[in-house]
């Protein structure tokens, strides 16, 4: 019988030896752990493992139709999983380690449980640069599946106590290392026989169009995702009565995604200031105009999703 995530003991442990020893070892016994990478907090288990897979799915309450992506440590073990083709082992190598998510067939040979790739003919693979993942890639020697840590459709967690908020007694561990020093998740781009096509827009600039797509090839593309619990609005030059405003540049609020108007500074405080809106006493939330420039179609990416996902709840 599978053991339940469910009614477990949460500890969070600081990033370190002991801590990622305890965590792989978690890892080997078949149950995902959170841990700190470049973009959000992760809910990392042995892809290999279809018990495991299936303890995220239960622990974030994912439908199982949503894919994973699947963390290695290098371009090497990637081609072990899937088959890269001249544009994607170009892309792979100009961008990783780092925040970029390559969908490319999977091979006939992958150990990966089809549970994480959602029984698609294609893998979604990203090599990190955070020092705790990869540590924990490192010590565990498995391919991980590590979607966000939260629950499924709500706020992506930068910090250890973002992932507490929602998975208390769904995981065991945190692996707290600080906060996100990106902040938004990673690019996807598919690269197949169709040619090359971005999936979701990220922190690396493709200069591509966004795919208009009919059916899900990878993480995050369903409208309802990336959502607080209150009604949000965007671009708002002010505040209406019982909202709490996020503000960007010269437009103030009760706080800011960047004072200066730096977009990188605002991707990375952009779920952060969020889960703070959330937790106010105030009943919607109203973000500033945010330029559609750079990362800024990234960030307004997840805040248009946001509204889609409270238009339909």
């Amino acid at each position: 019988m599978l053991a339940s995530n469910h009614s477990c003991q949460t500890t969070v442990g600081r990033y370190g030896p002991l801590v990622i020893a305890d965590a792989a070892a978690l890892i080997r016994a078949g149950f995902p752990v959170a841990v700190a990478t470049e973009t959000v907090y992760g809910l990392a288990a042995d892809s290999t493992n279809s018990a495991a897979v299936v303890r995220i799915y239960e622990a974030k309450g994912r439908p199982i139709f949503n894919p994973l992506i699947i963390h290695v440590l290098d371009l090497a073990a990637a081609e072990a999983l899937g088959v890269f083709n001249d544009e994607a082992r170009a892309l792979a190598l100009k961008h990783w380690p780092g925040p970029l998510t390559l969908v490319v067939p999977r091979r006939s040979d992958c150990p990966v449980s089809t549970l994480a790739t959602a029984g698609l003919d294609t893998i979604a693979i990203r090599v990190p640069a955070h020092r705790a993942i990869r540590a924990l890639l490192e010590a565990s020697e498995v391919p991980l599946a590590a979607p966000s840590a939260n629950a499924s459709g709500r706020l992506s967690p930068t910090r250890a106590e973002h992932v507490l908020n929602t998975l208390n007694g769904r995981v065991r561990l945190i692996i707290d290392d600080g906060p996100n020093t990106l902040g938004i998740e990673s690019t996807i781009v598919a690269v197949d026989d169709k040619g090359v096509r971005l999936l979701r827009l990220g922190p690396i600039m493709t200069g591509l169009s966004l795919s208009a797509h009919d059916k899900i090839e990878s993480p995050g593309q369903t409208m309802n995702h990336y959502a607080p619990s209150k009604e949000l609005r965007t671009d708002a030059m002010s505040a209406g009565n019982d909202e709490w405003h996020i503000g960007f540049g010269t437009v103030g609020g009760h706080t800011t995604l960047s004072q200066s108007g730096d977009l990188v500074e605002a991707a990375a405080n952009l779920f952060d200031r969020l889960h703070e809106a959330d937790r106010s006493a105030c009943a919607t939330i109203a973000v500033a105009p945010v330029p559609e420039t750079g990362i800024g179609a990234a960030i307004n990416d997840r805040l248009r999703r946001a509204c889609a996902a409270n238009a339909g709840s």
